[in-house]
């Protein structure tokens, strides 16, 4: 059986790339780091992947938006070679700034299978400042989402000052009646957030924390499952442990990923 190959954009501020390259390989893909600039030369190709990373960080400083200059610079190069890579029915998945940068690219909602126009946004955080904690996450499992497949509630962390989601009314109700929302934040016992602060931590419209497009080939999200990676990533592991609570298995951040490793060895 071939090797899932793994493409982790890095460059320009992006920060999250080790680990994001190092939970894959632990969820059994092949990950290589590749920087924006060798996609938009030519000098390495989409072609020989079947998922693709849009990471965390800080793309060229947040400038003009978060996600926005990325979103820009790479639909103007490679655009068209990132839609044939969707329309191949391989994955893609953008983590806090890469969800921005999906949401500016307009590959994310997908509406229709329209893969360009832009009709979401993920806007300034409600409390006024950049947060850096954990959150609790409800999946929605009537979802499509080929990431989310068997998961419930988890835990990870956000790191971010630009992480509210927003739409008009009418998108937003088609997000929820297509089952497009795969992640919403939620309390400790799994119930929603309610736009309850810290729970809810940027304010994001109907909780949301994740969406993918029809398929559930291409997921955005906020929080980090790149970040926990293993058990003691988690700030209340040694808590957990003394109450016999601990899973020693995989986490939740890494099912994820494997998730999307065992859909495609499928397929290929």
């Amino acid at each position: 059986m071939k090797e899932v190959q793994t493409l982790v954009l890095t460059g320009y501020g992006l920060n999250c790339d080790q680990e994001t390259a190092y939970a894959f390989e632990l969820a059994g893909a092949r990950a290589r780091r590749v920087h924006i600039n060798s996609l938009i030369d030519g000098s390495v190709s989409l072609s020989g992947f079947q998922i693709m990373v849009f990471g965390g960080g800080f793309s060229w400083g947040d400038d003009h938006g978060a996600g926005v200059i990325q979103a820009v610079r790479m639909r103007t190069h490679i655009g068209d070679q990132m839609l044939k890579f969707i329309e191949k029915g391989n994955l893609v998945i953008g983590i806090c700034n890469g969800f921005q940068t999906l949401v500016n690219l307009g590959l994310l909602p997908g509406f229709d299978g329209d893969y360009r126009s832009r009709s979401v946004a993920l806007a300034a955080n409600d409390c006024g400042n950049f947060r850096d904690q954990w959150v609790g996450l409800k999946a929605n499992p009537e979802s499509p989402c080929v990431f989310t497949k068997g998961l419930d509630f988890m835990e990870f962390p956000v790191r971010h000052g630009e992480g509210k989601f927003y739409a008009e009314k009418q998108v937003t109700d088609r997000l929820i009646a297509n089952e497009q929302v795969v992640l919403r934040y939620a309390l400790p016992d799994g119930s929603p957030a309610q736009g309850a602060f810290p729970a809810n931590p940027n304010g994001s419209l109907y909780d949301i924390a994740g969406i993918c497009d029809p398929t559930g080939r291409v997921f955005g999200l906020m929080p980090h499952p790149e970040a926990y990676n293993h058990v003691c990533n988690h700030p209340d592991w040694t808590r957990q442990k003394a109450k016999g609570e601990t899973d020693e298995g995989e986490t939740p951040g890494i099912k994820m990923f494997r998730n999307a490793v065992e859909y495609l060895k499928l397929e290929i």
